[in-house]
């Protein structure tokens, strides 16, 4: 049952890098910007424990504490930070419509869509166990992948991404193992026959892993099962990376916004707009290639910004 109607100039579904960065753009442009955070409030990055590559902080900082620092930024512009999450949109006519919760309804000028995309993980007790305590499990090599220099890791996938980041860590690693489920790379050749070429990554094909081990804090090896023979291997390693896709969570925007075949939304080349006039997008629910915080970030001022001179021409 709806029990109330809300009318706002701009509705940001979704926090991160790339939504708290469009409040402190729409604030500051007296917009009067709406955010709700969404069912992980601040992104992916709030897994992070420590983030190097963000300007401005030379003595590095974790992720937590920088999505508190960016949020507080935006609230201290007056940016209206909300718990809650987008259940279901109409973007048929204005005034856009989007339902909170399922019993909230909100009409918007405009609207930011920064929901993310959410990185695809094996599943495995153990791998979920490092991954929450941030002690090896990682799905993004160019993000995490400084922390294990000269060090031993694995690495799970066979598409294009997965040779990409083999072949990032390899520059950084001491070896790299790269496990690959079936008998053959889902990955372009010349991605193939880039890691094949390069030395210190060992491929075994034909393997699932079975176990990320450790000592309860931080991983110390993985356990893999030949396919073919049925017999597992320990491979030590003091980092795990996942490397089998990312899912972008844009499922409620389907039937009205142009997505990519795997569920991105297209934007128009250049600028954050979206097929629908209001709506526009940031962060990594349109990026299949960089998925960083800094691009993210930049693609929420992009969207702030577009949202400012399409009112403006209104």
């Amino acid at each position: 049952m709806i029990q109330e109607i809300e009318k706002v100039k701009c509705l940001i579904i979704g926090s991160g890098p790339a939504g708290y960065t469009a409040a402190i753009y729409a604030a500051r442009a007296n917009m009067f910007p709406v955010l709700y955070q969404g069912s992980q409030p601040g992104g992916q990055l709030t897994t992070t424990n420590e983030v190097e590559n963000w300007p401005g902080n030379p003595e590095s900082i974790t992720g937590p504490e920088m999505m508190i620092n960016i949020m507080e930024q935006a609230k201290r512009f007056d940016a209206d930070i909300r718990d809650g999450w987008a259940t279901r949109v109409d973007f048929s006519f204005q005034p856009l419509k989007v339902w909170i919760n399922e019993t909230k309804e909100i009409h918007c000028e405009t609207v930011i869509i920064s929901t993310g995309a959410s990185a695809k993980y094996l599943g495995l007790p153990s791998e979920q166990h490092y991954l929450q305590s941030g002690g090896g499990v990682s799905a993004c090599a160019i993000c995490d992948g400084f922390f294990y220099k000269n060090q031993e890791v694995v690495i799970v996938g066979a598409g294009d991404s997965a040779c990409e980041e083999a072949h990032y860590l390899s520059k950084l690693c001491k070896k790299v193992t790269m496990l690959v489920r079936s008998e053959k790379f889902k990955a372009s050749k010349i991605m193939e026959q880039r890691v094949r070429k390069t030395e210190n990554i060992t491929i075994l094909m034909n393997h699932d892993t079975l176990e990320v081990v450790g000592d309860g804090q931080v991983v110390t090896s993985v356990k893999a099962i030949n396919k073919n023979n049925n017999t597992s291997i320990d491979i030590l390693a003091t980092g795990f990376f996942v490397a089998i896709g990312h899912k972008p969570n844009t499922d409620i925007f389907k039937d009205y916004i142009t997505l990519d075949e795997t569920g991105y939304v297209v934007n128009k080349p250049g600028t954050s707009k979206t097929n629908i006039d209001g709506v526009f997008v940031a962060g990594d629910a349109a990026d299949h290639n960089y998925r960083q915080a800094i691009t993210a970030a930049g693609t929420g001022c992009m969207a702030a910004l577009d949202a400012e001179r399409y009112l403006a021409s209104k």
